[in-house]
């Protein structure tokens, strides 16, 4: 990552706007009594004042002057992730090169709950880094970033969004929605029927009809990230906007082809097709826009109330944006732009024209051996991945899951070495700081583990080897999924539900009877493709996996 000076303290003007109708003014006035206990908010103005009054060891303010950033990119599914991965990276590279051109519209998705803690703070939050030292002695510094610019809650401001994205100062759109918010059918193409994506399809449908002199600003809400972006990008052919590039920043392998690909489905599926205002817009995406994959990594936990009583003991302020993550951040993007972009390669991201090998690497080792810990861990009572790891038969399983099925599959990026690859991984996942949890990391898991394990299943069953432990794996989730919906599954004392938007047809595929587990695990169509299905080696495999896994209901 790239490091500047601090820039001059910023005036008190904020201009991050949102749909709250807040400004830093209307929080500023009562925190900056020193005699109450709360101390003041973060904002352009106390910000200030602090920055003027001298900064502790560790702490350091925006790259750049948030005052002088111009909109550029739009942001789509505004959590933590993207505001210590992109949005940091986005900031160090503007202030790599001078470029003023790219402060962030960031666009929350299902709450407005983000929109109404940053809209107060002009835009600005903290992002604490918790990390070990060579010694294993924790390490914690604070940065405060000051590239998002305006925040927007689509349920209450669709048309600012829209016009966002076609504005003709817009020239990046990325997105962080999960997995799940792509509204995908198994096979892959847009889900029509899901509701949220059908309200989205008939709004489109209706904008696309409506004459050049009809006004849009009444549009209904936008419901879904998909929905939401298709509507943006008719917009922006309507307003002759110029070219765009759409960068997909979820862990989703060859994530931009498929969004690239969602589009175009959605544009030539029912309700869509066959309206000549749905032809033209999709000849005008194959034009105009782009769709690069990347490859995202940063470990973002959950920021919990110590977490923001330790950023306000740093910074003396209080920060209710506040993201934690640990040190490390690693950022691929294949370098397929259809115009303007922020120079990503000056603040550490990896510029390529073959994201895949980078991809592979992480879904396969990194992720993988997220979700082995997460549900083996949590089978055990393990509240974090860090004490998970740090459990001698589970570290011996991602071993040998990373040993014996994962490294077989791998072609190593040019200068990547993937022994010490993996055993960086496993160092990243043994920082108790970052307090990153079993439960949260084995949410979704019927989306997840198609992408993360069963590549690697079926390419060494491919290679004629059985995969014994991501069969174990595999055996594990199937443990986790039955516990959870029996409420039986508890961890750290706290009784865990079930939380996968699949989770009633798993209930009911998975909570039955010892007997045919295995048969309706690999039956799950909508998890496990038809070609492994069928294969006696992998259900001998998963039989043996869940035999040596004692049930835990």
């Amino acid at each position: 990552m790239s490091t500047t000076t601090e820039p001059a303290a910023p005036p008190t003007d904020g201009t991050t706007r949102s749909t709250t109708g807040s400004t830093a003014g209307s929080t500023a006035d009562a925190s900056t009594d020193p005699s109450l206990a709360t101390p003041p908010r973060l904002s352009l103005r106390t910000w200030a004042d602090r920055a003027a009054a001298g900064l502790p060891a560790g702490v350091r303010g925006p790259a750049v002057d948030p005052r002088g950033l111009r909109t550029g990119v739009v942001h789509l599914g505004l959590g933590a992730f993207t505001r210590a991965h992109q949005a940091v990276c986005t900031e160090d590279a503007a202030a790599a090169t001078g470029d003023d051109r790219w402060g962030v519209h960031g666009v929350t998705q299902r709450s407005a709950r983000v929109a109404e803690q940053l809209a107060p703070q002009d835009g600005l939050y903290g992002v604490l880094m918790l990390g070990q030292d060579g010694a294993g002695a924790e390490t914690a510094s604070l940065r405060v970033v000051g590239s998002l610019r305006e925040v927007s809650f689509p349920g209450r401001d669709t048309a600012r969004v829209l016009a966002a994205l076609a504005a003709p100062t817009t020239h990046v759109v990325t997105l962080t929605v999960t997995e799940k918010g792509y509204r995908r059918r198994p096979d892959g193409t847009p889900d029509v029927t899901d509701p949220d994506l059908a309200a989205d399809l008939a709004a489109l449908v209706d904008e696309l009809d409506a004459p050049a002199s009809r006004p849009l600003d009444d549009a209904p809400a936008a419901r879904s990230p998909l929905g939401m972006l298709l509507r943006g990008l008719a917009r922006s052919r309507r307003a002759d906007a110029g070219p765009l590039t759409v960068v997909s920043c979820d862990n989703l392998s060859d994530n931009g082809h498929v969004l690239g690909g969602l589009v175009h489905a959605a544009l030539t599926s029912p309700p869509v097709a066959g309206r000549a205002g749905a032809d033209a817009l999709a000849a005008w995406v194959a034009t105009h826009v782009r769709f690069p994959s990347t490859m995202v990594d940063r470990i973002v936990p959950a920021t919990t109330p110590a977490h923001r009583n330790r950023a306000a003991a740093l910074l003396g302020l209080r920060d209710e944006g506040l993201v934690v993550a640990e040190p490390f951040l690693q950022w691929v993007v294949e370098d397929d732009f259809a115009g303007p972009r922020p120079a990503w390669e000056q603040a550490g991201a990896t510029l390529t024209h073959d994201v895949a090998p980078y991809e592979r690497a992480k879904l396969r080792v990194l992720n993988a051996s997220h979700s082995a810990l997460a549900y083996a861990g949590a089978l055990r009572g393990h509240a974090t991945i860090a004490e998970a790891v740090a459990d001698p038969d589970l570290h011996a399983l991602v071993r040998a899951l990373v040993d014996e099925d994962v490294l077989p599959t791998l072609v190593a990026p040019d200068g990547m070495d993937l022994p010490a690859y993996r055993d960086e991984v496993l160092a990243r996942f043994a920082n108790p700081a970052t307090g990153h949890t079993t439960v949260q990391v084995g949410m979704d898991g019927s989306q997840k583990l198609p992408q993360r394990l069963l590549g690697t299943v079926a390419d060494r069953l491919a290679a004629g080897a059985v995969p014994a432990a991501s069969a174990a794996v595999l055996a594990a989730w199937v443990r986790w999924v039955r516990a959870t919906s029996a409420g039986t599954a508890v961890v750290a004392g706290r009784a865990v539900p079930l939380d996968d938007p699949l989770a009633p047809v798993l209930a009911e595929a998975l909570t039955g009877p010892e007997e045919g587990l295995a048969d309706r695990v690999l039956g799950l169509r909508q998890v496990v493709p038809p070609a492994l299905a069928g294969d006696d080696r992998l259900r001998d495999a998963l039989r043996a996996a869940l035999a040596a896994l004692p049930d835990r209901r």
